[in-house]
């Protein structure tokens, strides 16, 4: 079963529609207290990572449910920043770099401004080109922990950031999808 589609935008907060319509799927579906928060948590965390992406983002969310008690968050968005915008907004910055690009959900934002410093799993298409870009949330926390276990610089706080995060601790996984200047992410999380 799938939500209500709300339209989205990195220039207008619609927030409030997408909690209301998160709320009315949790009483739909008859979730605890306790789910009906976690539900509402990880699209307010959602909703505050479209929010702070640079840029003319427009998007859809909406929540499905492919078995009882499973459900799918979902983020699909078509940017419109290329390498030259990119650039031109990172040299304003006085580092040169991407400051939001901190913490967990900064990095899951890069994939839609798109930023550096992501570990993908490409998807080969024919002929060996590129036809899209994916990213787990369950293979980046095992590299991280790969690398925590190595003592590679810069781990320990990737595993702090881990650690914080809300959608990282709340999620059962979260997945990206590149194509062009597509972008779906989707937060799963079992209610059962």
């Amino acid at each position: 079963m799938k939500s209500d589609v709300i339209q989205v935008s990195s220039r207008e907060d619609k927030t409030d529609l997408v909690l209301e319509m998160t709320d009315q799927v949790a009483d739909y579906h008859r979730l605890s207290e306790k789910n009906a928060r976690y539900l509402r948590l990880l699209a307010e965390e959602m909703m505050g990572m479209m929010r702070a992406i640079t840029g003319d983002v427009n998007g859809e969310f909406w929540i499905e449910t492919k078995k009882a008690g499973q459900f799918e968050l979902h983020l699909y968005a078509t940017t419109k920043m290329d390498p030259l915008k990119r650039s031109r907004l990172l040299a304003a910055s006085t580092s040169g770099k991407n400051e939001a690009n901190r913490g967990f959900m900064g990095k899951i934002r890069a994939f839609f401004e798109p930023v550096e410093d992501l570990p993908l799993v490409l998807d080969m298409g024919p002929e060996g080109a590129v036809s899209s870009l994916n990213w787990s949330m369950q293979a980046y926390q095992q590299r991280i922990k790969e690398y925590v276990d190595e003592c590679r610089a810069g781990a320990d706080q990737a595993w702090d950031e881990l650690e914080q995060s809300v959608v990282a601790h709340l999620a059962d996984e979260v997945k990206i999808r590149i194509e062009g200047f597509n972008v779906e992410m989707t937060v799963y999380k079992n209610m059962q």
